[in-house]
């Protein structure tokens, strides 16, 4: 057989099918995450990166370190909004033309940080318990960057919690009943446009609202100078009377799930007694009831509203229990809490996009700035999402923006003094890309006069 590298070449491979193919490797010249380079615009538009170094401390002590603490956090970020979760990628990405361009400074003419040099830091420089403070802050001050630009006439708030499977021996890592399985247990706060608000990880044998309070003040604060109106949103786990006055103080609206009991079922007796007629095989009969309802454990008393379903061929309805402070219709009530599942579908965009359940860190700390640089990464991703895109590429989801729009192949051709980016023309044309550079440029200030 003739060897597969073909007679006198070391870099290139010969198929047999048509003897006139041959395929090369050239790392240093050939990306397949071109639409990075949005991002980076993107990035430079609103001042993302410039805003998060001022927060962090470089606390390497060498003074002949290549690259800059920028530097290593756009490819840390950057890195796992194209799908590369952890470090391990690190060494081949270093090489990558795209990368290196982001990363800037030397790294453009030489090549980005190696797989050592992201794990020293991540583990070492962010791993600090003030740069994971600031951090876990820094999601935060972007959104407040963006709505600064874009402008903002109200906040809904929905938190909930998910699960991260683990398979080692992590601190922190337990057994958890209700997921079945070893694992962290990261509670999240978003916001209507899809933003990752703030978020905490924590042990896997935690109760879905444990440190709520921790997580929710800071977002409270944030939006409290804000002339807008405010609403939060979130299931059973959240039916916290200290919760309720919480959210009362700050002038927050909400809408959360109660766990049936037998006086809420009483309050609404009159309505579990079949309908009389026929059963309907095909239609559900829905009823609502709304009335004041004081638990032993609360303060003062408060509106529920309550939604019965009779469903076909089942024998008793089902019921559902909303607190709430927010003068709604009952049926715009649950119209407006069911928007809540929005909240897992963002979710699974950063399981399935940014793979932030990749948490294999032996020390908890590290792990927990490994879910606040995928939270980072999110946050870029979804933020292209909100500038005026194409009418073709508009309800993209996360994932498709990652494997259609991210994962374009570039190839490199420098000059003296430019350099090109030839992009393939697959999912998105050049009509497309030139569309989404002008819409991130129409977010960007006006110069300053000289």
């Amino acid at each position: 057989m003739a060897h597969p590298m073909g007679a006198g070449s070391e870099g290139d491979f010969r198929l047999d099918f048509d003897p006139r193919v041959r395929l090369e490797f050239q790392g240093s010249k050939i990306s397949s995450d071109g639409g990075l380079l949005l991002y980076r615009e993107l990035d430079d538009a609103l001042g993302l990166f410039d805003k998060a170094v001022g927060f962090l401390r470089d606390t390497r002590k060498g003074k002949n370190g290549v690259h800059t603490l920028m530097g290593l956090l756009r490819q840390s970020v950057f890195g796992r909004l194209a799908g590369y979760e952890d470090v391990n990628d690190a060494q081949r990405l270093a090489r990558d033309p795209v990368m290196r361009q982001i990363v800037g400074g030397r790294a453009v003419d030489g090549q980005a940080a190696s797989s050592s040099q992201m794990g020293r830091f991540e583990t070492e420089v962010l791993a600090t318990v003030h740069n994971r403070d600031a951090l876990t802050d820094m999601p935060g001050q972007w959104i407040d960057a963006v709505h600064n630009r874009q402008g903002l006439n109200y906040i809904t708030l929905d938190m909930d919690s998910s699960v991260s499977p683990t398979h080692g021996a992590q601190e922190g890592t337990a057994w958890n009943g209700h997921f079945g399985c070893n694992c962290y247990h990261p509670l999240f706060i978003f916001n209507q446009f899809g933003h990752l608000e703030r978020c905490a990880l924590r042990n896997g044998n935690v109760h879905s609202a444990d440190d709520w309070k921790a997580l929710l003040t800071p977002v409270i604060a944030r939006y409290a100078q804000r002339d807008i109106m405010r609403f939060f949103r979130g299931d059973a786990a959240f039916a916290i009377p200290e919760l309720y006055e919480t959210l009362e103080a700050a002038g927050y609206s909400y809408a959360i799930r109660l766990k049936k009991n037998a006086v809420l079922e009483e309050k609404i007796s009159h309505r579990l007694t079949r309908p009389v007629g026929r059963p309907s095989k095909t239609k559900v009969k829905r009823f609502y009831e709304a009335f004041e309802y004081q638990a032993a454990s609360w303060s003062k008393p408060r509106w529920v509203v309550a939604k019965i379903e009779w469903h076909p061929g089942e024998l008793f309805p089902r019921l559902g229990f909303i607190v709430t402070n927010i003068p709604f219709t009952p049926k715009e009530l649950f119209r407006f809490y069911n928007q809540r599942s929005t909240a897992e579908q963002h979710i699974k965009e950063g399981k399935n996009a940014i793979i932030w359940t990749r948490l294999s860190c032996k020390r908890f700390c590290d792990n927990e700035v490994r879910l606040q640089l995928h939270a980072l990464a999110y946050n870029l991703g979804v933020f292209l999402q909100g500038v005026d895109l194409p009418e073709e590429i508009a309800d993209w989801s996360l994932t498709s923006i990652q494997s259609r729009l991210i994962k374009i192949g570039a190839r490199v051709v420098r000059h003296a003094r430019k350099i090109t980016f030839q992009l393939a023309e697959v999912a998105v044309s050049g009509e497309v890309l030139g569309q989404i550079i002008a819409a991130i440029r129409n977010i960007k200030p006006p110069p300053r006069p000289a």
